[in-house]
């Protein structure tokens, strides 16, 4: 199933306002192959929500915080005048969002359930806005069709339930309007809200880019595209045009912000082309993702991802053993932690755990330290940063002098290189990262 549509995301900055909505409305109406609009909450609404959900907050204090959500979306209602469908939908929502709000204590569903309301709001709002536009379009609930499982707070979607739910309620719809929906969230088999995790909505984008065969996906934010690194950490910093999906997503996975790391998987697999614009200048361009580019070899960005925990795990018996690293990964599995670099030598294991995410991972569990500590010595460190050089068939040689003359002065804890032609990482102090990116970028980047 292959189609010509395109769907574009809009994130919270780019709706966080009427006059942002309308830029981007703007931006719809000049494209007349974008079918579907996913849009996130108004920036704020969803720090709100989450206080919310944290139980921490007296009945006083929860109304201050649903006040401050339906201030965001009243200030740009100032500007608008809800059509009759729009306004019935938008002030039952509300209903249900004070009614939830009230509650003392939220099982894990009606936390996703509260967070919910921060997309499923602004989507009355942005329709009526492309109307107002003269733009054919109709909000559409998107737990309809984006089914996942059941897992309350970071759910799996479910592709091929999702396909099929597509091709039933939403193909029939895209021959002659526009659908806005909802990033982020989805439902499960029993049409209970579910969330994707926090900065899903580019994900959600390309999961139904990907169930409705779209040629394209469009991820509109604050910058013009992906630069080659922070630019509000290096100055220099320049956009990156064209991109493939290995680098995308080496780039999204170890620290590069402006896209979710899962947004690559289905564009990937389905061929999908990914644009990375800003709603602000939407003439400057942007970055292009694509499964082939005609990129040169060599490093492209460079990126950071804080808080990181390195766990170093060491035993003499793992000299000519065998099962000593089934062992502790099938311990790091039993609780749920995800690994990302791995180093080893005769008798010891290095292992990267990233612990930026806390709020969908814990810090290392004290049970799994000691399950761990029963046949090894276990070290943790922590206060770390990972550093990623990305870019296309990195070899170390090409780049081994300036390379190791940048990080000189600096305390270098692991290097990981060889099992991607995409990144060198490595390991440094989390309070001279920072240093360290902008060093490289001048160095190896500014200077190309």
């Amino acid at each position: 199933m292959t189609s010509q549509f395109t769907v574009a995301k809009f994130g919270g900055t780019s709706v966080a306002n009427f006059e942002a909505m309308h830029r981007c409305a703007q931006i719809i109406h000049d494209d007349n192959q974008v079918r579907i609009v996913v849009v996130s909450a108004s920036a704020g609404v969803t720090n709100h929500l989450v206080t919310l959900t944290q139980q921490k907050a007296d009945l006083a204090e929860r109304k201050t915080l649903v006040k401050a959500v339906l201030d965001i979306q009243d200030a740009i209602l100032e500007k608008l005048t809800l059509d009759a469908d729009l306004a019935i939908g938008f002030s039952q929502t509300i209903s249900e969002f004070e009614q939830l709000a009230e509650l003392p204590a939220l099982s894990a569903q009606q936390c996703d359930e509260m967070l919910s309301f921060g997309e499923r709001l602004s989507s009355f709002l942005f329709t009526q806005v492309l109307r107002n536009q003269g733009v054919a379009a109709d909000r559409f609930d998107v737990r309809q069709v984006l089914k996942t499982d059941n897992q309350f707070g970071k759910a799996t979607p479910d592709v091929s339930a999702t396909a099929n739910a597509a091709e039933q309620h939403l193909l029939p719809q895209l021959a002659d309007k526009v659908l806005v929906t909802q990033g982020f969230i989805g439902s499960d088999t029993y049409g209970q809200t579910t969330t994707l995790g926090r900065g899903g909505s580019d994900y959600s984008a390309a999961l139904l880019a990907e169930a409705i065969g779209a040629q394209s996906v469009q991820i509109w934010t604050d910058v013009v595209g992906i630069f080659s690194t922070d630019p509000r950490l290096c100055k220099k910093a320049s956009p990156i045009a064209r991109l493939s999906f290995d680098e995308a997503a080496e780039m999204a996975t170890f620290g590069a912000k402006v896209l979710h790391p899962a947004t690559i998987l289905p564009a990937s697999r389905s061929g999908i082309a990914v644009f990375v614009g800003s709603s602000r200048e939407p003439q400057a361009g942007g970055t292009w993702i694509e499964k082939e580019t005609e990129s040169k070899a060599g490093i492209r960005a460079v990126t950071q991802r804080k808080n990181q925990i390195l766990l170093t795990l060491k035993s003499p018996e793992m000299l000519l053993a065998s099962g000593f690293l089934a062992r502790i990964f099938t311990i790091l599995s039993k609780y749920n932690i995800s690994v990302d670099l791995v180093t080893t030598s005769e008798i010891s294991v290095a292992i990267t755990l990233d612990n930026a995410l806390s709020s969908s991972r814990p810090e290392l569990d004290q049970a799994c330290l000691e399950e761990l500590s029963e046949f090894c010595h276990v070290t943790v460190e922590t206060n770390l940063t990972l550093v990623a050089l990305i870019g296309s068939e990195i070899q170390l040689r090409q780049h081994e002098v300036n390379f190791m003359n940048v990080l000189k002065n600096f305390n270098i804890r692991l290097i990981c290189h060889g099992a991607s032609k995409h990144n060198l990482c490595f390991l440094v102090e989390q309070s001279e990262s920072d240093n360290v990116v902008q060093s490289i970028h001048a160095q190896l980047l500014e200077a190309c």
